[in-house]
């Protein structure tokens, strides 16, 4: 080698030679109950150097035309790897297009190591990865027949994110999909991307293909991508890439996939709904790279009377915002033209723009707004996709969101707790019996609320409602349980949470120490108060209690929210039967409902 060799080369070559390369492995699971189907193939360069990552190492193994080397080493060392652990279910091992034609390859090479290692190449699946653009599809596709005929599957890599992973899953027909984690992280916070999903599994259905999710990071995500109906998927929140992958997953992983749960806020992306994030403010602007002059962008300015900011953009990256008015206003001082007409558009940016995720929510964004410089409320704000520049959204249109959405969540909510009300409330029944779901409704309603409004004033019986709100939904799993009031003193819980019960008591024994400053030492001492009936009579009354129905909803046994309703109210009132702070769960299965919902 020549003493001036590349160091990245030699470094290259010193991993090929010596092989130092690690392999990890990633579980795919099948959503419906947690069971390994297999896993991904990873790999690895020596730590702490510049080619640990592999992206890193291809590019490097790219740019001197030993991609294909590099690829056969790895290939080796994952499918030795892999046999040495014994590791149940399938190989996903990552091949290139460029690969999968290579003359070595057609001619059963990868067969032949396998046959040395003793594994069954039926349990090897080759999964396309596409980092450049694939013209000759039906070269593509005789080989990837001839890797079938010698029993492999095929499967498809980042769908919707190479340049022609659709025309590719049309062209191989693949056994496997995998949809591209751009698509599934906060798809739970995202109606495009949900869609995009949904419409993948429609063509998956019909195509006969099985579809894995890839980088699901959070127990929202991995619900959500369970109830969409996608068979398998992967990501952190199952398990991170390792040297020696678990054979089973988490317990709570596998709870979770096997209990049927839907996310609270799921419901938000159904037909007629909108999203609450970033990602609606979006506005595809016109954009300007750094070697834009300020001539250039100032007649942009002057040509386009709409034309409010403009962003710069340098290698799909935001670095910057010019204001127009900044802008015209620099033009417009003495030779300002002529000083500055030829410089970079960078002069005149503000580098230091607000630069929101479009999977922000509107709140969130609204909170760094008031705290950030004034400025920045005309200016508007650069929406990025993990970094990536997307377009621009403006104040305007936040406050116009913000104060829609204030407006709808006013109209249904409850004004003494803010809590949802009649009509949000029925809308979630209806979701969860559509979703299938098992849940719990437990009806909530305070006795001997009436004689205390009475005795202490309307003032603190407000305080009591809102107090018995916040102990109620202090009990409830954000992510899982829903919370409304009904009006007055009634309050309705959809529970999806397997330890309701316990959730329940904890209201009971929480009820009394939230509530007992409410009233006068002494009718805390003898447990009551008097007031007098219309006829002058002296009528001794209890403290405040709380009564808790609960039904386990089955919803082959129900078929409409009121059915539901109407079964709470039952246990509600059977719950006012007994003394002080009660829950009564109804544990019969339920007759023929013929009734009309009654009031409560």
């Amino acid at each position: 080698m020549s003493g001036t060799e590349d160091p990245m080369l030699s470094l290259l070559h010193e991993i090929i030679a010596q092989r130092k390369l690690t392999a990890l492995f990633q579980p795919i699971v099948r959503m419906r109950n947690g069971e390994i189907l297999g896993y991904e193939g990873l790999i690895r360069g020596p730590s702490n150097t510049p080619l640990h990552s592999p992206l890193a190492l291809f590019k490097v193994a790219r740019a001197h035309n030993m991609s294909v080397q590099m690829e056969y080493l790895c290939r080796h060392i994952v499918l030795t790897r892999f046999a040495q652990l014994g590791l149940p279910g399938n190989l996903f091992l990552n091949v290139s297009p460029g690969a999968l034609m290579q003359p070595e390859a057609i001619q059963g090479e990868t067969l032949r190591y396998l046959d040395t290692l003793g594994v069954n190449p039926q349990r090897i699946i080759i999964e396309l990865t596409e980092n450049e653009p694939t013209y000759d599809y039906a070269q593509l596709r005789n080989a990837a027949m001839h890797y079938r005929d010698m029993g492999f599957q095929i499967a498809i890599d980042d769908l919707g994110e190479g340049f022609s992973s659709l025309r590719l899953w049309s062209e191989l027909q693949p056994e496997y999909v995998k949809v591209d984690m751009h698509f599934v992280q906060g798809i739970n916070h995202d109606p495009m991307k949900l869609q995009f999903v949904r419409s993948i599994q429609e063509i998956a259905e019909k195509s006969g293909s099985i579809v894995i999710a890839e980088g699901i990071e959070s127990q929202a995500e991995l619900l959500t991508i369970r109830d969409l109906g996608i068979a398998c998927g992967q990501g952190y929140h199952i398990s991170r890439p390792l040297p020696e992958p678990p054979v089973s997953i988490s317990d709570d992983v596998t709870k979770t996939l096997r209990r049927d749960k839907v996310p609270l806020d799921a419901k938000k992306y159904g037909p007629g709904k909108h999203s609450t994030t970033v990602f609606k403010l979006l506005r595809e602007t016109r954009y300007v790279s750094p070697e834009v002059s300020n001539d250039t962008v100032y007649d942009m300015f002057v040509n386009d009377p709409q034309l409010q900011a403009l962003p710069v953009v340098s290698n799909g990256l935001p670095i910057g915002l010019i204001n127009r008015y900044s802008m015209v206003e620099r033009f417009a001082r003495l030779y300002g033209r002529e000083l500055y007409g030829k410089k970079s558009c960078a002069f005149f940016m503000d580098p230091n723009p607000i630069l929101t995720e479009q999977s922000t929510s509107l709140q969130d964004l609204s909170n760094l707004l008031v705290h950030a410089e004034s400025h920045h409320l005309s200016n508007g704000f650069i929406i990025t996709d993990r970094g990536q520049y997307m377009g621009l959204g403006t104040g305007h249109d936040l406050l116009r969101e913000i104060t829609q959405m204030q407006i709808d969540a006013a109209r249904h909510a409850n004004p003494l707790t803010q809590l949802p009300g009649n009509v949000p409330i029925n809308d979630h029944i209806e979701y969860l019996l559509q979703s299938g779901v098992e849940f719990c409704i437990c009806y909530c309603d305070l006795d001997q609320f009436k004689p205390f409004n009475d005795v202490y004033g309307y003032r603190k019986g407000d305080d009591m409602i809102q107090a018995t709100g916040r102990v109620l939904q202090q009990a409830c799993d954000p992510e899982l349980d829903f919370i409304g009031h009904i009006g007055g003193d009634d309050f309705l819980i959809l529970f999806q949470s397997e330890d309701w019960e316990k959730r329940c008591r904890s209201m009971l024994d929480n009820f009394d120490a939230e509530t007992r400053g409410f009233y006068y030492d002494e009718d805390v001492e003898r447990g009551g108060y008097y007031t007098e009936d219309r006829q002058g009579n002296r009528v001794f009354h209890k403290l405040v209690s709380v009564s808790l129905g609960a039904v386990k909803i089955e919803p082959s046994q129900y078929s409409s929210p009121h059915q539901i309703a109407s079964a709470a109210t039952r246990a509600k009132k059977q719950a006012k039967k007994i003394p002080g702070n009660s829950l009564f769960i109804e544990r019969r299965i339920p007759a023929t409902f013929s009734w009309a919902l009654k009031d409560a």
